[in-house]
């Protein structure tokens, strides 16, 4: 039996729009619920419930699966036994530091940083650190100072928190001192054991990019440094503190990175700020070494967290911003080396002029159990970088014990990994792995401790390596040990859900399939075998203790292949049916389908794919013969589709912001929509009423704002006057108007889509910094012309008559019995839904990539760094067009006389997205519905 609740129809009463009316059968026949199964809250049908569901683990399990944590806890400790060179150590981090930015010369040969350039050439050595993605400040922190690559679950916490535990250079410190940021220096002191960690931090609102000079943010760390050293000479409890052994000194500097998201890396406002770095550095390393009578056992190390590119953003793995600087001199450190040649893929040496001094890469891992090497503490427990000895000026054992330390303590890592996954495997099923057995571990170690033991410390050191990179591999083989096996889960999972949703298709909208009464016994043998799997299943993952995410991985392909094989008559029918059609149709339909989706995936990494596919579309009018029944129509069709062809081929990032541009924009938005609001009062449509006027010159309104706070605010972040609070103010005010004000406007087809055209305009001219400010009004404009070419190619078909698009009502075009069967071309249909989803995206300039949205897209609502928001707000900016895409889309669905429902299953099937879905609920709710304001009661004098 159905159960559909009462409550079903009281929600339904109440966001009926205005003037709307109510049929009961009409509303018990929409509500699509599968027989046998409970009724879902506000009418929401069960299968789209459950494709939600299952698409949910679909993406969850990505994460789960190839982006767990490496981390294992449980390790010993491991100390080089040898005394350090060194008692303390200076790390200076000089946040988005660019390796090229520090070491090219200046146009007239003078040094970028005279002082580093003086320490490289006379009193260090120095390279390139290689990072990793995601460069962003704290994995590169994380790498640089714990010595691993940091899992992206931290994204989830802006990179501020540790959602894992880990051992790091400073909690194996006896003190550390740190100053900086708020956004890194808290998570080393939280993940410290007992309370040798202090942090300085200045306030968060200090970040701000459009401040008047970000570089203050590195004076306040060296002023404050000096006075922490001052201060300590009246304290005797600081001073002995300072003057113990194993000692960190941290001073995190953020105003490059400030100044590089602010004004680019090329700004004068950038490379002064590299200057002024140079300066403190100095003046901080001279006042140090003053401070402990220049007695020679400070290290000094200055690096960078990650670089940035041109365009000032960071977070993929462009060059610019993997590339680091590492210079490191002080107690320990080897003196520049002379060569005659060396080689690297790069031209960096000749650029800068280095090329007779070694230059010595490591990866950014490598940095701490170099930190720690040098002052004499436990590499850290997670690390897995490998200790660079061409940095270290120390005796050959010295190095050889340090390798054979830093080989133990990964190699104590390994054997936890695989401890763990033996205990969670059954023995006949563990593999491990060959290479390092236990007997080979034990062989290693002997075998390097005798070298070590015969002075053969060059042998020693080599067996250390080679220990060393099979560690990582079997560490990398047992993170990955389940990967296989949860992946053909979540395949055999995702092909069965695909099969039975086109089963779905067929069997519920169209007439190939005819109802078979299934036999009682067939579906309960059926049945019985699918629960048997399922618990064998079960048995499996419950006797290995697997985590109870394996089980949703595991089991979600029982049910749904349930759910296919009971569809096996129409399976049947499919099949005889596609045997019935001319192999030169099948083959043609085939061919057609497959060039379509190659052209979906290959815009994923070659953007000027989608200007190809809309060439395609723009002779779509000529191909069909659509061109004559409708040439007005069809020509402003071909003549969008190769305007919008232009977004995909224009510069991807790296632009410079376009200011008049989006001026321009602003004001054509406003020219257009004065025209639009001159015809409607001119128009004698008796529905038109003052209130739908006042929300349309609201809007207007609105756009002619937010040109003006683009403009405003653009001039006054490059007088470095900050963002004016009353520009801020109307930004988020308009935002929010921008969801409401569409809802208040009438339900007609054109007059609602315009409207929310306008309202999402304003909020997009805000977030825009150039060319893309324009593609929202041409795809809109092309998903108009669309909506047009949907009803003549209708009529062209002859499966409808044309409806009257100018008086078409959202709000009355609920009725499912006017709902038809699928045509062959309603896929076509849904592929150009699809297609259109993936340009709105892809065309205004973004790429599948973290560093491809520019955070002075925002300065219009914030500047000071917000991971989170600013986030949202990018995230915002490339859901705009993706809604005018879906409310479109909505507006085709309803004119053309299709159920939303089967395309949503179309969607679900080409797409394999929940967002498309989501997207889909949002075009009804803007589309359909609408809000009323109190109307004051007229009254009549007599």
């Amino acid at each position: 039996m159905v159960v559909k609740p009462f409550f079903l129809y009281f929600i339904r009463i109440i966001v009926l729009p205005r003037g709307g009316s109510l049929c009961l059968s009409s509303y018990w026949n929409s509500c699509w619920t599968l027989p046998c199964q409970p009724a879902v809250a506000m009418g929401i049908p069960v299968f789209i419930l459950a494709g939600l569901l299952v698409h949910c683990v679909f993406l969850v399990s990505i994460f789960d699966i190839y982006f767990s944590s490496p981390l294992v806890h449980g390790m010993t400790p491991q100390q080089t036994p040898l005394p350090p060179p060194a008692k303390r150590l200076v790390l200076f981090v000089a946040d988005g530091l660019r390796a090229d930015s520090l070491y090219e010369l200046n146009s007239n040969d003078t040094p970028q940083a005279p002082f580093l350039r003086s320490v490289l050439e006379n009193n260090g050595s120095w390279g390139i650190s290689h990072t990793r993605v995601p460069t962003e400040s704290r994995p590169g922190h994380v790498a640089l100072i714990a010595g691993f690559y940091e899992d992206v679950s931290a994204v989830a916490k802006g990179w501020k928190e540790n959602p894992v535990e880990f051992d790091s250079v400073f909690n194996e410190s006896k003190y550390t001192w740190s100053w900086g940021s708020p956004d890194i220096l808290p998570m080393f002191a939280k993940g410290a054991t007992g309370d040798h960690v202090y942090t300085f931090c200045y306030m968060a609102e200090s970040e701000d990019f459009g401040a008047q000079d970000a570089a203050k943010l590195d004076m306040w760390v060296f002023d404050h440094v000096k006075s922490f050293f001052n201060s300590s000479r009246s304290n005797q409890t600081l001073f002995s503190a300072l003057n113990e052994e194993k000692v960190v000194l941290f001073l995190h500097l953020l105003g490059i990175d400030t100044n590089g998201h602010a004004h680019r890396p090329n700004s004068r406002e950038y490379k002064e700020n590299i200057k002024k770095v140079d300066e403190g550095v100095k003046e901080i390393a001279s006042m140090i070494d003053n401070f402990y009578g220049n007695d020679g056992k400070t290290a000094f190390v200055l690096t960078s967290d990650h670089g940035m590119t041109d365009w000032g953003s960071h977070g993929a793995g462009h060059p610019s911003e993997t590339l680091t600087p590492l210079i490191v001199w002080g107690a320990g450190v080897n003196y520049p080396q002379k060569v005659t040649s060396q080689f690297f893929e790069d031209n960096f040496l000749k650029e800068w002029k280095l090329e007779n001094l070694k230059r010595l890469d490591v990866n950014q891992a490598d940095i701490a159990p170099l930190m720690a090497s040098l002052i004499g503490v436990p590499f850290p427990l997670n690390s897995v970088g490998t200790l660079p000895l061409e940095y270290l000026n120390n005796s050959a054992h010295f190095k050889a014990e340090s390798m054979f330390t830093n080989a133990v303590q990964i190699l104590e890592q390994f054997k936890v990994k695989m401890s763990q996954k033996k205990e969670t495997t059954l023995s006949f099923l563990f593999t491990p792995f060959k290479p390092l057995s236990d007997s080979e571990q034990i062989n290693f170690l002997k075998q390097t401790r005798l070298y070590i033991q015969q002075q053969k410390y060059d042998e020693a050191i080599s067996l250390c390596k080679t220990l060393i990179n099979l560690a990582l591999e079997g560490l990398s083989y047992y993170h990955t040990y389940d990967r296989l096996f949860l992946g053909l889960s979540i395949a055999v999972g995702f092909v069965g859900w695909t099969t039975y949703v086109i089963l779905v298709i067929i069997k519920t909208h169209t007439t190939l399939s005819k109802t078979v009464q299934a036999n009682n016994k067939e579906s309960t043998v059926l049945f019985y075998g699918f629960a048997f799997v399922g618990m064998i299943i079960v048995f499996f993952l419950l006797i290995q203790t697997c985590p109870w995410t394996y089980y949703v991985y595991c089991l979600l392909p029982v049910p749904v292949w349930y759910a296919v094989v009971r569809e096996l008559p129409v399976i049947q029918d499919l099949a005889a049916n596609l045997l019935s059609l001319q192999i030169s149709q099948s083959v043609g339909f085939l061919l057609v389908c497959v060039l379509g989706i190659e052209i979906l995936v290959f815009s994923f990494f070659y953007r000027s794919t989608l200007t190809i596919g809309l060439l395609v579309f723009a002779g779509w009018p000529v191909i069909t013969q659509l061109w004559v029944q409708a040439k007005a129509t069809a020509l402003m069709w071909t003549f969008l589709c190769v305007l919008l062809a232009i977004f995909p081929l224009m510069p991807v990032v790296g632009r410079e912001p376009n200011i008049p541009l989006v001026l321009a924009t602003g004001l054509l938005t406003l020219l257009i929509s004065c025209f639009s609001l001159a015809s409607l009062c001119k128009s004698e449509n008796k529905y038109r009423s003052n209130e739908d006027l006042k929300v349309h010159f609201y809007q207007m309104l609105s756009i002619a704002l937010s040109t003006y706070v683009v403009s405003s605010t653009h001039d006054s972040l490059k007088n470095k006057q900050g963002l004016p609070l009353l520009n801020q103010i109307i930004s988020w005010m308009t935002l929010v108007s921008s969801s409401v004000l569409p809802l208040l406007s009438p339900t007609f087809l054109f007059q609602r889509l315009f409207s929310i055209l306008l309202s999402l305009m304003s909020t997009y001219l805000l977030l825009s910094t150039g060319y893309e400010a324009l593609f929202p009004l041409v795809l809109s404009g092309l998903m108009f012309v669309w909506i047009n070419m949907e009803q003549e190619a209708l009529q062209h078909y002859g499966l409808s008559v044309k409806p009257k698009l100018a008086v078409f009502n959202f709000a009355y075009a609920t009725d499912i019995t006017q709902f038809r069967q699928l045509h062959l071309d309603d896929v076509r249909r849904s592929f150009f839904f699809v297609f259109f989803i993936v340009t709105a995206f892809f065309g205004t300039g973004n790429i599948a990539s973290v560093n491809s949205f520019d955070p002075a897209s925002v300065y219009c609502f914030l500047t000071v760094f917000s991971p989170f928001m600013m986030g949202g707000l990018l995230v915002l900016k490339v859901v705009i067009p993706f809604v005018l895409v879906s409310c479109a889309f909505e507006a085709v669905q309803v004119t053309t006389q299709l159920s939303s429902k089967s395309i949503s299953h179309y969607v679900l099937v080409m797409s394999l997205t929940i967002f498309m879905m989501l997207m889909n609920g949002l075009a009804q709710l803007l589309t359909t519905k609408r809000l009323e304001l109190p109307r004051r009661t007229k009254h009549h004098s007599t």
